[in-house]
């Protein structure tokens, strides 16, 4: 005999807040929210600040980030949001290669992420899983996740770009964007003399000989993946 455990339709919607510094995908996704039962969205932000505000005036049940914000990182923004409430719910949805960013994600306090490329109705699939307290990943990822795990196997074809750190992302990101050393120094209150280590060890890394080709790597990265 089998049995079901029936949904309780009087319970309160569960309340979604939107990260995305593109206000067209914010948009589609409020949308695509507002069409399904039991959910509901309780604010949008474009940037790490006014979703960190957002959050604590709001208190949502979940939080749909986006890892390139209007000026900072959403892997910083989750950091940020698990320290602040361990208990968060928190889905990227992205267009970077869930290969690069998906465990970076997990790592830091997200339960699931969805390639914007691949949303549709994944979307509303992992924001009802997460909402469950569950793990929302592509069978794809889990796999590979799961391959590079046991027993410490090393998966091959390994892109360099698996090897950097969450910071050293951060920098090759806002190279892609254009940004000059200052700029970016600015940005993450670092030292030029710091950013200047990062984009050495980027260049061993990504086997680059020069600062140029590393501008082209990274504006050519960012262009593939939005």
């Amino acid at each position: 005999m089998t049995s079901s455990v029936l949904k309780d339709e009087s319970a309160p919607p569960a309340r979604v807040l939107i990260v995305d510094d593109h206000p067209v995908m914010r948009d589609g996704i409020a949308t695509q929210i507002s069409h399904e039962p039991g959910l509901t969205v309780r604010g949008e932000a474009d940037d790490v600040e006014p979703a960190l505000f957002l959050a604590r005036e709001r208190s949502p049940d979940l939080i749909i980030v986006d890892i390139s914000l209007k000026t900072g990182s959403g892997i910083d923004l989750i950091k940020r949001l698990r320290e602040r409430n361990p208990t968060t719910r928190i889905l990227v949805s992205s267009m970077y290669d869930e290969s690069l960013y998906a465990e970076r994600s997990l790592q830091v306090g997200a339960m699931g992420y969805v390639n914007k490329q691949n949303a549709g109705e994944t979307l509303i699939t992992a924001i009802r899983r997460v909402l469950d307290g569950k793990t929302y990943l592509s069978p794809e990822m889990t796999a590979r996740i799961l391959k590079s795990r046991i027993g410490g196997m090393t998966v091959i074809g390994k892109s360099p770009l698996e090897s950097l750190s969450n910071r050293e992302m951060e920098v090759l990101t806002l190279i892609g964007h254009g940004n000059t050393t200052g700029n970016i120094a600015e940005k993450l209150f670092l030292s030029v003399h710091t950013i200047d280590t990062y984009r050495e060890k980027l260049k061993t890394k990504l086997n680059l000989s020069t600062g140029a080709e590393l501008n082209r790597f990274a504006a050519q990265w960012v262009l593939e993946n939005g």
